[in-house]
């Protein structure tokens, strides 16, 4: 419509009337009218061609040519008027409305584009380097199919976010070499990252929808470690949701032994490094070595192709899911003791403390203990805060991973609001 108004106001078209029906039809010399083409008698064996272009619905004549064949005679000439003066007329109408048409379309996929300002941050998920370089920020939105069954964030889905945002502030800086966040001198010595010890604070879980901002850094840990903290936030309102430290050391990918940080390395991320105090105050509890007189032991835990990673090891996210459940029907298990509501669903995880003492291949078989205490284990879904003591071991008894877990009630018991499908009808 925009088109059309403006091409009207600037070139006004005249319409057909049936007086100039008639004088076309007399000029063809003949009644016979085929799509334009007139037959002309006499002693002339031309062709009358007439075209009509239609722009946008209306229809603009175009002067009549002849086309003369060999050994045609002249034929009168059409009558002089405006039109006839303007030579591409058609054509010339035709660009100028082809351009308003494709204004048109590029203001209105402008116009399109979400207005809300916490759509329009950090729409490809780059992230950026702010504060003076010491700190990466990256958004995420979380997705559908990162929620869970209480329609909230899992706690995997936030650690994948730790995870993403430490790639990619190893990215960002340009010192990211050929490897899982190594840089070129690390790659250069076959060395790699591993983390050995991770906490995890989570004062609320985001929902589906929702926009977080994740900023993180890195401060030196010791004379060969280094410590890496995050923030986790509420787009909208700057609420913090999770915090998480955790400390990392280096490795050697051909022996798989521990390794002391080269200073051709520590040029290359000390400029990086900040001085700050820890994200929070640390658990520096010790965590127990549980056994068979653990309350729960699940067993035959292995590791999918899909759970490693380029480093060919276990990927340290994929522990958090061990420790928790287990297996898919952990819960079962779990409170096996008459226990009247799994704890995933009267209960939420709010810490997390674990210490990664030993890495996992492809053909590991894993063990997973836990102790609970705080609650009756008979009746931990009727209680308040629960903490369980987690173990990691391989079936000969090396320890992968030791861990704690608090336990938190749930405000809202979001279950209670799913209800079962219909039946069908008969």
């Amino acid at each position: 419509m925009v088109a059309t108004a403006a091409t009207s106001s600037f070139f006004p078209v005249t319409s057909s009337s049936p007086e100039s029906g008639v004088r076309a039809k007399n000029l063809g010399g003949g009644p016979a009218n085929l799509g334009g083409l007139k037959s002309k008698h006499g002693s002339s064996v031309g062709l009358h061609v007439k075209a009509n272009a239609k722009v946008n619905g209306t229809v603009v004549a175009t002067p009549a040519e002849n086309v003369k064949l060999e050994g045609d005679l002249p034929s009168p000439s059409p009558p002089r008027t405006f039109i006839n003066q303007l030579p591409d007329w058609s054509m010339l109408l035709a660009a100028i409305t082809t351009i308003f048409l494709a204004a048109e379309k590029q203001w209105m996929m402008l116009d399109w584009k979400p207005r809300r300002s916490d759509m329009l941050i950090d729409p490809f998920g780059i992230g950026k380097i702010v504060q003076d370089g010491s700190v990466f920020r990256q958004n995420f939105s979380i997705r559908s199919y990162e929620i869970g069954a209480d329609r909230t964030a899992s706690i995997e889905t936030l650690m994948n976010h730790l995870q993403e945002t430490a790639l990619n502030h190893v990215k960002t800086a340009g010192i990211l070499g050929d490897g899982f966040g190594s840089t070129p001198e690390m790659f250069k010595k076959n060395l790699i990252w591993v983390v050995t010890r991770m906490q995890v604070v989570v004062d609320r879980y985001p929902t589906w929808g929702d926009v977080v901002q994740v900023d993180t850094w890195v401060s030196a840990s010791g004379k060969n470690g280094m410590r890496r903290d995050w923030v986790v936030r509420d787009i909208k309102t700057g609420e913090i949701l999770t915090k998480a430290s955790s400390i990392w050391v280096m490795m050697n990918k051909l022996t798989r032994r521990l390794s002391k940080m080269p200073e051709e390395v520590k040029g290359e991320i000390g400029t990086f490094f900040i001085k700050s105090d820890p994200i929070f105050e640390e658990d520096n509890r010790k965590l127990p070595k549980l056994d068979d007189t653990a309350d729960f032991i699940r067993t035959g835990l292995t590791p999918r192709w899909s759970d490693l990673d380029v480093n060919q090891h276990v990927n340290n996210v994929k522990y958090i899911g061990w420790v928790l459940e287990g297996s898919p029907d952990w819960s079962l298990a779990f409170y096996k003791q008459s226990a009247p509501q799994p704890i995933l669903e009267s209960h939420e995880l709010c810490s997390i403390t674990l210490e990664y003492r030993r890495e996992c291949g492809r053909n590991s078989v894993l063990q997973s203990l836990t102790d609970v205490s705080g609650a009756d284990v008979g009746n931990v879904a009727g209680g308040g805060f629960v903490e369980c003591k987690h173990l990691l071991r391989l079936e000969d008894g090396a320890e992968v991973v030791r861990g704690r877990t608090e336990w938190r009630p749930k405000a809202v018991n979001n279950f209670n609001v799913l209800k079962e499908a219909p039946a069908e009808s008969t």
